[in-house]
């Protein structure tokens, strides 16, 4: 016990660092992003629709195959357009995850509750050596 009160502070540091390692696996089970090979799984087997929440022309440069091009400025107005089925999985993808986390959001709040995100976007997809169209 007399070493536990000596080196409280080796105690401290230890258990912080064992938090810091941690927290990007909670962080990443909060989040919700899908990796690469189930968004594939979702898309084929569920017939999920593909929101790409990057503008207009970051569209054009690369897309997922059949997505549609909803900006995040947009989505609250257009997704009930576009989506109207609310029971079908909605998967949305940005350039890097960053703004399709913002519109989890969005389509939660609107009713669409199977929608997720792709965890790194367009990145992680492009990584994998999946396909892309250009417009």
């Amino acid at each position: 016990m007399d070493f536990v009160i000596n080196n409280w502070m080796l105690f401290a540091v230890a258990f912080a660092s064992g938090a810091m390692l941690l927290w990007p696996v909670v962080q990443g089970g909060a989040a919700g992003g899908l990796s690469t090979s189930n968004a594939v799984q979702l898309i084929n087997r569920e017939k999920a629709v593909v929101v790409d929440v990057s503008e207009t022309e970051e569209f054009a440069a690369g897309h997922i195959g059949g997505a549609r091009n909803i900006p995040l400025n947009q989505l609250e107005q257009r997704l009930p357009e576009v989506v109207k089925n609310k029971a079908l999985p909605v998967l949305l993808v940005c350039p890097n995850g960053m703004r399709a986390n913002r519109a989890l959001g969005v389509a939660k709040k609107l009713g669409y509750e199977k929608a997720q995100v792709l965890a790194g976007g367009l990145k992680a997809w492009k990584e994998a050596n999946l396909p892309v169209e250009k417009a």
